[in-house]
């Protein structure tokens, strides 16, 4: 029997564009966590006298107590990244569904408010990849910009970026797999891994779902 192309791509079209919604929504669930823990974590180390050393004595604590089960995701280094997530963004509503972890992580390290704005409306106007963002900033498009007289020529010349990268970047992130609770084994890249990333999907939201209130903006991903 000969099978129809035009259907063998239709379905194929289907099948790779759930799996693509199904990895953005584990990065977005992702990303929320991370803002939570970094709003718990702040609004506890207020109630510290000497808030700078009971934030270090707390973050400590914590990553002694949770990065043995849920991994390096937890160490003191990242714990202090959430932090600095909450600080930087300090409204949820405000999040973009679009950014992965790695582009909010980039936009912490800018030194000022006005960069992340930039940054942020560009990345989202444009939909740079995380790479494609790292790549302007280190360029100074935003310092580049202030000094030159032909705004829109210097806007163009970064806008003619390469096409986004596929979610098959996302996941080589080795902190996905932690997040989703999968091993670090090599043929998860020699196989198939949006499918192991599937396989461990449903049970994973049926865990968290009921735990964080719905994110304004996150139907995006579904």
């Amino acid at each position: 029997m000969n099978l129809s192309p035009a259907l063998l791509a239709t379905i194929h079209g289907i099948i790779t564009q759930a799996r693509d919604r199904a990895i953005r929504s584990v990065d977005a669930e992702r990303v929320r966590m991370y803002w939570q823990i970094g709003q718990y974590i702040f609004e506890e180390e207020q109630h510290g006298e000497d808030r700078a050393a009971y934030g270090t004595f707390l973050i400590k604590g914590l990553a002694e107590a949770l990065q043995p089960q849920f991994g390096s995701g937890f160490s003191s280094r990242q714990l202090h990244w959430y932090v600095q997530f909450y600080r930087a963004f300090p409204n949820m509503n405000a999040l973009r569904s679009q950014f992965t972890w790695t582009h909010y992580r980039k936009f912490i390290q800018l030194d000022n408010s006005d960069k992340r704005e930039f940054y942020s409306a560009e990345a989202a106007k444009n939909n740079w990849s995380a790479r494609q963002l790292e790549r302007q900033v280190n360029s100074h498009l935003f310092e580049r910009l202030l000094l030159s007289n032909d705004v829109a020529a210097v806007l163009q010349v970064a806008r003619e970026e390469k096409p986004p990268a596929t979610t098959r970047d996302i996941i080589k992130d080795p902190m996905i797999l932690e997040f989703l609770g999968l091993k670090r084994e090599a043929a998860y890249y020699k196989k198939d891994l949006e499918t192991a990333l599937i396989t461990h999907l449903q049970e994973f939201m049926l865990e968290l779902g009921n735990g964080f209130p719905s994110w304004p903006g996150s139907n995006a991903c579904t």
